[in-house]
């Protein structure tokens, strides 16, 4: 009877062993999304049905390849191509409403008072939005830490975007600009004018600043970490829009294969301009602070001596990563729709003209002069209102979260659609898709009705750390492109904002260019 018993016991556990997994595959694909689908019903919000496995990424794919498959009209209305899946949610359901990124939920929120709390979550529910190793390859430096990691990464990386380093990396700026204008100039006889796709142009330029203030060294240098990171950003975004299968990156395809050799072959280049970095400061026996590479190695050479777990070779590696990308992506965006948006507005790029040449004539712009213009700073501004160079930002739910009196479970992500909420006539007035600078003549605080809808580099303990950095470039660049050239868009120029991580002119942006 005994035996029988065992008999009996061994074979119950048995077929539990066999359950489980299926019971585990069944939860994470069916029960508990169907759990957090009823959990948000609960409180009003609404939104698509989950759909078993896929959610809504077929229709996410279809509404993103119907919105880019033809150029738009001329106007600064671009949501519905730029952003077409969230402008849909945002038409059918609100300004909150949840859809289905495959088996994960994902908030919309459109509501700046909410974004606000989000962004400035202090007590650690909200986490960044985790992805399958393949789109995570983008991810990098302080962008993917948490807590404490994340807070000694930003203090020592701090000092190198305060005001006084900002000012001593204006002749760097200055050096990088010109050029750029010395280039554009041997295009352009006296007098003549030009066509020029000032995307890759502007890229160039910024990655330039880029080699030149933090890693000492010119763009013909970091050139190749430029191309592969670009490459590496259309194979991450070709992979963001597909259903990851778990083990899928261990697959020896051709794409698999090129994006970790990319990996492998920006680390092997950091680490040999690492090399030369440390031995260049200790033949020299400075700091080495001056620009971002230095100051990160003396923060690691101090965290080896006292052994406090700061930077490892690593962790420097990772953030020059991130200040490559971050740092050259975001600025030359900025510069190429202020470029065409000011062709599309000769009279604004006038009124910035007149007020260059008023305060600086002919003469390169210094720190303080850059600091005097009223009207450059607001077209900027406006320009990353109606143009930000991210167009959304996402977070993640990994414990049960209240915020503004909403419930959220654990495992869901949140998406802020940035460009919805710039668009939204109920906080910037019914001239919303003008393009009007004047809008922002008394500050960002002063820019909306009544509560700040403007977030461009974010919000909170987290805000971009070089946005003072991006500022200052782009006043630098704009102004003296401005002092040497008159533009405006040609006839080729075809207007087609689309999201591919950040907001690009899907087919470039050709500008006629005049020297002046």
């Amino acid at each position: 009877m005994e035996e029988y018993y065992i008999f009996k016991l061994l074979a119950i556990s048995s077929a539990l062993l066999l359950l489980y997994p299926l019971i585990t595959v069944v939860h994470a694909i069916w029960w508990r999304p169907k759990r957090i689908e009823k959990q948000l019903r609960q409180q009003g919000i609404r939104g698509t049905s989950y759909k078993l496995f896929h959610g809504d990424i077929r229709e996410i794919k279809k509404c993103t390849g119907e919105a880019w498959s033809k150029p738009m009209t001329l106007d600064h209305r671009i949501s519905p191509r730029a952003l077409p899946f969230f402008h849909e949610m945002l038409q059918k359901y609100g300004k909150l409403s949840v859809f289905w990124n495959g088996t994960r939920p994902r908030l919309m929120v459109g509501d700046p008072e909410l974004m606000r709390l989000i962004l400035a979550d202090k007590n650690g529910h909200l986490v960044k939005m985790p992805l399958n190793p393949l789109t995570s390859m983008l991810q990098l430096g302080l962008s993917i830490l948490e807590g404490e990691p994340w807070a000694k990464h930003r203090k020592l990386i701090t000092p190198a975007f305060h005001l006084e380093k900002l000012k001593r990396m204006v002749p760097a700026f200055e050096t990088s600009c010109f050029g750029l204008i010395d280039r554009w100039k041997k295009l352009i006889s006296p007098q003549g004018s030009s066509e020029i796709d000032v995307a890759p142009e502007l890229q160039n330029l910024a990655s330039d600043v880029i080699a030149r203030t933090a890693f000492g060294s010119s763009f013909e240098e970091g050139k190749m970490i430029f191309e592969l990171l670009k490459e590496l950003t259309k194979l991450v975004h070709e992979s963001f829009q597909k259903i990851y299968i778990p083990g899928f990156r261990f697959i020896p395809t051709n794409k698999n294969k090129r994006r970790y050799n990319i990996v492998k072959e920006i680390n092997a280049i950091l680490r040999d301009m690492i090399r030369k970095k440390e031995e260049a400061m200790r033949i020299n026996g400075d700091s080495g602070n001056d620009d971002l590479l230095g100051l990160l190695l003396q923060c690691k050479e101090e965290s080896d001596t006292d052994n406090n777990n700061g930077l490892t070779i690593e962790d420097v590696i990772e953030e020059c990563k991130f200040f490559y990308f971050a740092g050259q992506e975001t600025t030359a965006t900025l510069l190429t729709w202020t470029l065409i948006v000011l062709s599309m507005h000769p009279d604004w790029q006038q009124k910035a003209r007149d007020e260059v040449l008023h305060i600086c004539a002919k003469r390169t712009p210094d720190f303080e002069a850059i600091n005097q213009f009223k009207i450059v700073p607001t077209i900027l501004y406006e320009v990353l209102r109606l143009y930000p160079p991210l167009t959304s930002l996402y977070g993640h739910t990994h414990q049960k979260t209240n915020i503004g009196g909403l419930s959220i479970p654990a495992g869901v992500d949140l998406a802020l659609p940035m460009l919805l909420l710039h668009n939204d006539p109920n906080y910037w007035g019914e001239d919303v898709e003008k393009f009007n600078p004047e809008r922002f003549s008394k500050g960002i605080s002063k820019a909306t009705k009544d509560q700040i809808a403007f977030y461009p580099f974010g919000w909170g303990p987290r805000i971009c750390i070089g946005q003072n950095f991006a500022m200052v470039e782009a006043k630098m660049a704009l102004t003296m492109i401005l002092q040497h050239f008159s533009f405006q868009l040609s006839p080729s120029y075809a207007h087609a904002p689309c999201t591919i991580i950040t907001l690009k002119p899907q087919y470039g942006a050709p500008i006629i260019l005049h020297r002046i």
